[in-house]
């Protein structure tokens, strides 16, 4: 009996011990649940992805060294094809160590200011082979370092687009030199204003896929700039200067051609479909203006000449850039056929009128194709049209409005902190070689080396 009344009282006072911390055994299985569902849902990256976006930066490397060195070196005369080589070279590795010490923070650092990034990157602070970043579809993550390894490959090719301008007649320190600070004061800045979500240039909603304005613009008005104020090569418009290994830059062309799906799908951040569409846009862009190219030279000057297939290719490539995981495939087809007969007329017509010395042609290729391109982009983005569509509410003739100001920005920044770069410069080692130097060939004469010998 008494062992009845016992059970009977521990099994009131067990009941009664639930009622009171049931609230609690709840709360913690709520949390339990909570937690479980928010590691659940925790992105984390593919080993799909990781693999693409790693292919994507050796292609973009791909792109420097060699094929940009050999694009350039092939244009110039044999006395001086080292020169642009170690030109290109040297930029991309003195680039490749800023953006690590600083210039992932300047552009990327996730400050609010719309035209730099901040600091808190600096020395590549707080990012591990464990951060993250986003990419362009919701809960899809990349390890931060690749994010930070491929954007450093677009600091590297960006002002070496520059060294083709002034190409067989700069100091190989001024050019190493003025790159370097280009990089800092103007590549960084406008990689922020586009690419960054605090940028100024973003938050009005300017598209640019893979680089027409942070690239294309900002490197082909810099070379404008450059080839003015450096000067005319001696002899320019008297002597032969025709590049002398037209092989050589179909070499270089055609890697670059291949380097740059790394340059656009890579841009997507993901082995998705949006990597399928800057895939596909490559090629047929790419083809159009090669064509287009060749019959604009056909009618022109009665042949069609490997070198212009070559520029029409580069021309393509530039095109397409800020519309290739944007544009559909006819967009971009329509895009390679009208580019090439407006980079024509600016590198032979234009270009000979005012009398500016571009060696190869870096705005007539780069800037008036990244010009093209971003404004463009601004109408083959529309759905009618085969593209992606625009953000909500956002029409055709809006769109192009902010393409242009973004254009015109670009134009502006770049312009600019150019002409004060290039006289700093020339203040602290000055811009040009000697004129026995130049007549030597800067491969002697800087380097004491020859690409070729007999």
């Amino acid at each position: 009996m008494t062992s009845l009344k016992l059970s009977s009282t521990l099994g009131r006072i067990g009941a009664a011990a639930a009622v009171v911390l049931a609230p609690a055994i709840a709360f913690a299985q709520d949390a339990t649940t909570t937690a479980a569902a928010a590691t659940a849902a925790a992105p984390v990256p593919t080993k799909g992805d990781i693999g693409f976006m790693y292919i994507a930066t050796l292609l973009v490397l791909l792109m420097i060294i060699p094929g940009l060195g050999l694009f350039y070196g092939g244009l110039v005369r044999a006395k001086n094809m080292l020169s642009v080589l170690m030109q290109v070279t040297m930029v991309a590795c003195v680039v490749m160590i800023v953006w690590a010490v600083f210039g992932y923070s300047f552009a990327f650092g996730g400050g609010t200011n719309p035209f730099f990034g901040g600091f808190a990157k600096v020395f590549m602070a707080g990012v591990t082979p464990d951060t993250t970043s986003a990419t362009f579809s919701k809960g899809v993550v990349i390890p931060e370092f690749l994010f930070f390894l491929f954007q450093m490959t677009f600091a590297a090719i960006t002002p070496g687009l520059i060294v083709g301008a002034f190409a067989e007649r700069i100091k190989f320190g001024a050019a190493v030199l003025f790159c370097t600070l280009w990089t800092i004061f103007v590549y960084f800045p406008v990689a922020h204003m586009v690419w960054d979500s605090n940028g100024y240039l973003f938050g009005l909603g300017a598209l640019d896929f893979a680089g027409g304005t942070v690239v294309h613009i900002n490197a082909g008005v810099a070379g404008l700039i450059g080839a003015i104020m450096v000067g005319k090569r001696i002899g320019y418009g008297k002597d032969m200067m025709a590049p002398h290994s037209v092989t050589m830059t179909y070499i270089g062309a055609g890697l670059l051609w291949v380097g740059w799906f790394g340059f656009n799908a890579g841009s997507n951040l993901e082995a998705s479909g949006g990597a399928l569409i800057a895939t596909m846009n490559t090629f047929l862009a790419t083809a159009a203006a090669t064509i287009s190219w060749s019959i604009v030279e056909k009618i022109t000057r009665g042949k069609a000449s490997m070198l212009g297939a070559a520029s029409g290719m580069i021309a393509g490539l530039v095109a397409i850039t800020p519309a290739s995981g944007i544009a559909g495939s006819m967009g971009a087809i329509v895009m390679g056929l009208l580019v090439s007969p407006l980079c024509y007329f600016f590198v032979t017509v234009v270009k000979s009128k005012f009398g500016y010395d571009d060696t190869a042609d870096v705005f007539g290729v780069h800037g008036i194709g990244g010009m093209f391109g971003a404004v463009t982009t601004g109408i083959f983005a529309s759905k009618a049209l085969g593209g992606i569509g625009y953000a909500d509410g956002v029409t055709m003739g809006h769109q192009v409005y902010v393409q242009i100001i973004a254009v015109l920005v670009t134009i502006a920044w770049t312009g600019i902190g150019s002409i004060i770069l290039y006289k700093v410069t020339d203040l602290i080692v000055g811009l040009r070689v000697a004129p026995e130097a130049e007549r030597e060939g800067l491969d002697l004469a800087s380097h004491g080396e020859a690409a070729y010998h007999s």
